[in-house]
């Protein structure tokens, strides 16, 4: 099975200007433009200088697409080849293989964080500590711990950081949780949330690490293993260690959706449940490919987040292509769904009918990186903030969490605690190998 995802670049693509405005309501349209405020000119002292750490594929997409708003003086990874791909693009970037000798420098004012997972967290608060804004990818954390301190930090050194979880930005998922906040479903009984299915492969054999790749630095704070290439780069997020397979991986895009359109970026669910729909190989990936997640709130919202290669029918549509995620909200009048590209309802009169001047609004942002920039010169917070990309991943890992105890958890979201389970309460961080721990930075 091969992974199933699709580009950034092919997102942007496919949610912005006229292919996006096409599949619209033009009230929504209208609407939109109307908020979005006309972004100044920049002059030439007003270019921030721009950092990039980690230089895959995702990391050199990021920086192309911060580049507009900047100059690109640093780009760092531990892992040669990367570096000297992006070395190509940005030529007059200085080149580093330590993010700390990045952090050093007082000239850089925002750093992009595309590195692995479990990286994502030491390198933001690196950055904040040295008085650098961040835009960090999704999943913004590897533990529920981690979110924590982020949030901390940023707080305390009045920091932006803005998370990579760029559907905020994008005006079919602005549409849907809009009409399901104002009711137009009726009352929103239940939330049903698809995702790709992972990889499930193996055993692997290890081998020696390729030349330029600094294994020890790329593994970091996470347990010490030979090198097996199945484990690094791209499919690194099919592994516990590194990641939390498709649940963090593209969990903390719908899942981050399901937490706007239910008005609880600050909080979360009461209870998570899950099991297995397949189980792994024997020395192979150990994240779960297929698995079904159920997460109950406060309010009664039942949510159920499914990853499998199975036939089934999403909202209204069958999905033959492998690439099978979205979000279907169901309320009690009607049912909505949404996904990259396209929008649809029970009754189309739910979208072509405007909502009313008095309704409640989200946020409006229709461009990620640039939202994050325009809050890097004014300080206001992104639509993603340090808070709304911890309590996204919170969501996901409460699943891993459940997957892998195999028990339904009771979850306190104000104190941000299982209840009365003091070994998911010990997974809500994990042992860090030295010497790649916070006192490291």
């Amino acid at each position: 099975m091969q992974p199933t995802s699709t580009s950034r670049r092919g997102f942007l693509k496919t949610s912005s200007g006229l292919a996006a405005a096409a599949l619209l309501p033009r009230w929504f349209v209208a609407e939109s433009e109307g908020a979005t405020a006309p972004k100044a000119k920049l002059g030439p002292n007003d270019r921030p200088a721009i950092a990039l750490v980690g230089c895959g594929g995702m990391g050199r997409g990021d920086i192309k697409n911060a580049a507009r708003f900047g100059q690109v003086v640093a780009l760092c990874d531990v892992d040669a080849n990367n570096l000297a791909k992006a070395r190509q693009e940005h030529p007059n970037a200085k080149a580093y293989s330590d993010f700390r000798e990045v952090m050093e420098r007082d000239d850089i004012h925002a750093v992009i964080c595309a590195t692995v997972d479990h990286w994502h967290t030491l390198v933001s608060l690196a950055a904040m500590q040295s008085g650098k804004d961040v835009y960090c990818e999704k999943p913004l954390t590897l533990t529920i711990d981690e979110g924590k301190r982020l949030v901390k930090a940023a707080a305390k050194y009045r920091r932006v950081l803005q998370t990579g979880s760029q559907q905020r930005s994008d005006r079919n998922f602005r549409l849907a949780c809009d009409l399901v906040r104002n009711g137009r479903l009726g009352q929103l009984q239940r939330i049903e949330v698809w995702l790709p299915a992972g990889l499930r492969g193996g055993p692997f054999a290890s081998s020696p690490a390729p030349d330029g790749l600094n294994w020890d630095f790329w593994q970091g704070q996470t347990p010490d293993t030979p090198y097996v290439k199945e484990r690094c780069h791209t499919t690194f997020r099919y592994w516990w260690d590194y990641s939390g397979g498709t649940q963090t991986d593209w969990g903390a895009h719908h899942n981050d959706i399901a937490l706007w359109a239910l008005g609880l970026d600050p909080s979360g669910p009461t209870r998570v449940e899950a099991k297995a729909l397949t189980d792994t190989v024997p020395g192979g990936y150990t994240a779960l490919s297929e698995y079904e997640v159920t997460y109950t709130y406060a309010n009664g919202v039942t949510q159920v987040t499914r990853s499998t290669t199975a036939d089934t029918i999403f909202g209204g549509v069958a999905k033959p292509d492998g690439q099978r995620h979205g979000i279907k909200f169901i309320g009690s009048n009607a049912w909505l769904w949404v996904t990259r590209g396209n929008i649809q309802a029970s009754d189309p009169d739910i979208l072509e009918s405007a909502l009313p001047s008095t309704a409640q609004r989200v946020e409006t942002s229709d461009d990620h990186m640039a939202n994050f920039f325009d809050c890097v010169r004014s300080r206001r917070q992104p639509i993603c903030h340090a808070e709304v990309g911890h309590r996204s991943a919170t969501l996901c890992h409460l699943g891993v969490l459940a997957l892998r105890l195999g028990r339904p958890l009771r979850w306190d979201p104000a104190r941000e605690r299982f209840v009365g389970d003091r070994e998911a309460n010990h997974w809500l961080a994990r042992e860090q190998r030295r010497p790649w721990t916070y006192d490291m930075i």
